[in-house]
């Protein structure tokens, strides 16, 4: 199986949507088991959140402006976004502080405590482009400009295009930065808060310990804390890794928004 732009799209929305009520919840005070709503955000099941919705800008500027990487094309869709409710289905409800604070003076945030995994959350369609790192980079400097957070980004577009060119999450694991011995770390070792590198790490982990999309991203979720985010960057990997065909067909049927999705995928 070739995955596509829209796998991997679809496959993070479900994420996403998988984890929004359980938003901040601890780790072992709930577990998810299918597509519910309401919770923390107070949404109706389906509802995707500023993960995929950061991503689905990123998508529309680059069908826009014909394959090319504009980052100030795409902070203005990001503008949009967080001023207007573009790339939403009922609004924006969710929005990290170093996201605000990027976007209302106009820079990436360079600080330590800068390195949240709001850039991260949304790379993955950089994957189907022929992005340099240089320029995934740019992307996330966008809001999020320390090194860790833009070497965060580059390592997840690395893991993507290795999938897409057919190797199997573990043996693509060392684009992503980490070795086999991943899959043998148990749960309590891997952290599912915002902090980029513990997103990244959780994600894969939650990919290379599973064999299928609903395992994958249920594990994600049930890991607690960041759950939306921790599932949209393991929904994208595991949309790649089994298409849309393997996302059960009760939460695609759920899933809402599609045709916000639909209208910003590029080719």
């Amino acid at each position: 199986m070739t995955a596509d732009l829209k796998d991997a799209i679809i496959g993070q929305a479900v994420g996403d949507a998988l984890g929004v009520p359980y938003e901040f919840r601890a780790r072992g005070t709930f577990h998810a088991t299918t597509m519910t709503g309401h919770g923390t955000h107070d949404q109706p099941a389906g509802t995707w959140s500023d993960d995929t919705s950061m991503a689905l800008a990123i998508c529309d500027s680059i069908r826009r402006n014909d394959g090319r990487i504009d980052p100030e094309d795409i902070r203005e869709r990001f503008n949009d976004w967080y001023r207007y409710g573009d790339y939403t289905i009922d609004g924006l409800f969710d929005i990290g502080n170093t996201t605000i604070k990027a976007l209302r003076t106009g820079h990436g945030m360079t600080g330590d405590r800068d390195n949240g995994n709001g850039s991260l959350m949304r790379t993955i369609p950089l994957a189907f482009t022929t992005a340099t790192h240089d320029e995934v980079e740019a992307v996330s400097a966008i809001t999020h400009a320390h090194p860790t957070s833009t070497t965060a980004c580059d390592r997840l577009v690395d893991y993507t295009r290795r999938l897409l060119k057919g190797r199997t999450p573990l043996e693509a694991i060392d684009a992503a930065g980490y070795t086999p011995a991943l899959a043998d770390e148990p749960e309590h070792a891997i952290r599912s808060g915002g902090y980029v590198l513990d997103t990244l790490k959780a994600a894969v982990w939650c990919l290379v310990t599973t064999d299928d999309y609903a395992t994958c991203v249920l594990k994600a979720v049930n890991l607690g804390d960041d759950t939306d985010t921790t599932a949209a960057v393991a929904g994208g990997l595991a949309g790649v890794a089994y298409g849309v065909r393997g996302i059960p067909d009760e939460w695609l049927a759920k899933l809402r928004g599609t045709d916000v999705i639909d209208a910003c995928l590029f080719a």
